[in-house]
């Protein structure tokens, strides 16, 4: 883990060239420090914005060798790297967060068995391998659930809802023998959001609840603070105060959770900066990108107070060839992404809106 403090002028290292790795360089820049991305794509939204890109496959290894030992440490903005990408860089630098942070957030049920193992309530979950497997779990979640693929998927890809009325067979076609994961069906009220902060020493600064609205599967809008009772805010804290803690996390983890009539239930985690947490940049003393480069630089954590309520909404393909209702309205920034080609769902940019 990183303990010495990086310099201004020193190189942030970022697998990844999407939104969030553009995100995380721009704040890297407003520390003082140069970036250095690695992505398969060239002209990605991070490299437009970064010192540095190596454009190289997320498997090769040499190449991913010759980047680590060229920056001062490395971070990543997806979790679906391959586990031998990770050793590589792992033994040529240090790699924040740590990659049993990646490992446990890769497979859903090594996810699931990691939460529930610390006491933290999840959704009932059941490990899926054939037709016998499916129909036994199904028949301990009264012929109902949510199937999902254990390794990969987002945005409501591969996963299945499944009824009493489904046809397995079907399904577990589409499904083409992928490891899987049932998980019962949860009542719950809203989807909340939690954006932790942790640096090596094991300093954590948890951000307020964030209230989320999916359309489609792909969230929508964000709104902090979500609306909890104090009760279910301190239940929040202490379940991110937890998970961090646990995977001896360094740099920002998101945990998305059910609200339900008992309390709050964990659906998923991120090792990464977030969507949902976007609406910190411009709502917080100190934003999710600017607190991920200060906890994986060994520097003292940023005040994660928000200063105003606010809503973040998502624009999503040619919604952001329309900005006239973002242009001139109070309180509200615009960031884009720098794609070139809006596709229908493709994240584009995002606006944040102070609320009074």
């Amino acid at each position: 883990m990183t303990t010495n403090r990086l310099k201004p002028g020193q190189t942030i290292g970022i697998i990844g060239g999407g939104q969030l790795g553009r995100m995380l360089a721009l704040a890297s820049a407003e520390l003082g420090f140069t970036c250095h991305i690695y992505c398969p794509e060239e002209n990605s939204p991070a490299s437009q914005v970064a010192h540095q890109t190596t454009c190289a496959a997320y498997e090769d290894l040499d190449a991913l060798a010759q980047f680590a030992d060229s920056v001062d440490v490395v971070t990543y903005e997806f979790e679906n790297i391959p586990a031998d990408s990770i050793a590589t860089l792992t033994a040529q630098n240090t790699v924040s967060p740590p990659a049993r942070a990646l490992a446990v957030s890769q497979d859903r049920l090594d996810e699931k068995t990691f939460i529930a193992a610390l006491g933290i309530a999840v959704a009932g979950f059941h490990d899926i391998t054939d037709l016998d497997s499916l129909t036994a779990a199904l028949a301990q979640t009264g012929g109902q659930g949510i199937l999902k693929t254990r390794r990969f998927g987002y945005d409501g890809k591969g996963q299945w809802r499944i009824s009493p009325s489904s046809d397995l067979t079907a399904i577990l076609d589409e499904l083409d023998g992928q490891p899987a994961i049932l998980e019962a069906l949860i009542n719950f009220e809203r989807e909340v959001s939690l954006i932790v902060a942790r640096d090596a020493a094991g300093h954590v600064a948890s951000y307020a609840p964030i209230e989320n609205v999916h359309k489609n599967h792909i969230l929508h809008q964000s709104t902090l603070p979500a609306q909890l009772s104090t009760d279910l805010a301190a239940q929040a804290e202490q379940i991110a105060e937890s998970l961090a803690t646990a995977l001896d996390y360094v740099g920002i983890l998101a945990i998305e959770t059910f609200v339900t009539a008992d309390g709050l239930i964990v659906n998923e985690i991120a090792p990464r900066v977030h969507n949902s947490g976007h609406i910190t940049q411009d709502a917080c003393t100190c934003g999710q990108f600017e607190q991920h480069i200060r906890a994986i630089a060994g520097w003292p954590l940023g005040d994660p107070t928000a200063h105003s309520k606010a809503m973040m909404t998502n624009l999503l393909g040619d919604e952001v060839d329309d900005l006239a209702a973002w242009d001139s309205a109070p309180a509200t920034r615009v960031h884009l992404y720098g794609k070139a080609e809006a596709k229908p769902g493709r994240k584009m940019g995002h606006v944040n809106q102070l609320i009074k």
